[in-house]
């Protein structure tokens, strides 16, 4: 069973140094009372896994602009034009992985696999300090797994137990993500009893969730 809690508990252990998945694509399946959070949390020095950086001063972009993250490991960083300036700058390392290769690589982590042969990117400066194996006649880049210590993602729906049922378009990465994490902390807007959700409509299951945070509850209880 998923332990509930305030977004503050369930985010009080990630520390400096970690590397966490964010679900989401744009504000779109985006768990924003868990950024909020850890926007008022002392960790930094953060990589992140996400397919965005937000835009300026909204969702990751109010970490990035706190100077919490050290790298951005992902595919659609240009919407935030502090990307870029920060980039420059120095003061925030980026690895871009082709939108493909990025799902691939998250459902490679969870799936216990070492990784996998793409043909996306060969020949490009995506190839660069990428393993490239000749394989039947065609070049590929041998794309590793991504894991992470930490996957902060967002559902619709929760039961007790910890089972995850996502609206449309905001299942996005979020599934994948909770399965190549250590610790999954899933961020819902309604929280119901064990049983209440179909099993048909169910798409993460509890095994992969470690903590259940109702959206909006920053505070501590």
């Amino acid at each position: 069973m998923a332990a509930i809690k305030s977004a503050a508990e369930a985010i009080a252990g990630i520390a400096s140094g970690s590397r966490i998945m964010f679900g989401g694509f744009g504000r779109v399946g985006s768990p924003e009372t868990l950024i909020a959070a850890l926007a008022e949390h002392p960790a930094d020095n953060l990589t992140v896994i996400c397919n965005d950086l937000g835009s300026h001063n909204e969702g990751l972009g109010v970490l990035l602009l706190q100077n919490k993250i050290k790298k951005a490991i992902g595919s659609f960083f240009t919407p935030n034009p502090d990307a870029a300036k920060y980039y420059r700058e120095g003061k925030l390392e980026i690895e871009l992985i082709p939108q493909g290769n990025f799902a691939e690589a998250i459902r490679a982590a969870g799936a216990g696999l070492g990784g996998f042969l793409t043909p996306v990117g060969v020949g490009t400066e995506l190839a660069k300090g990428r393993d490239v194996i000749h394989f039947q006649g065609r070049e590929y880049i041998l794309q590793p797994p991504l894991h992470a210590d930490y996957a902060l993602i967002r559902a619709k729906v929760a039961d007790t137990l910890g089972n995850l049922v996502y609206s449309k378009s905001g299942r996005n990465f979020n599934p994948i993500m909770a399965t190549a994490a250590k610790c999954c902390i899933a961020e819902v807007d309604e929280i119901v009893e064990a049983g209440e959700l179909s099993p048909e409509e169910i798409i993460t299951p509890f095994l992969y969730v470690d903590i259940l945070v109702k959206r909006g509850s920053n505070d501590a209880d």
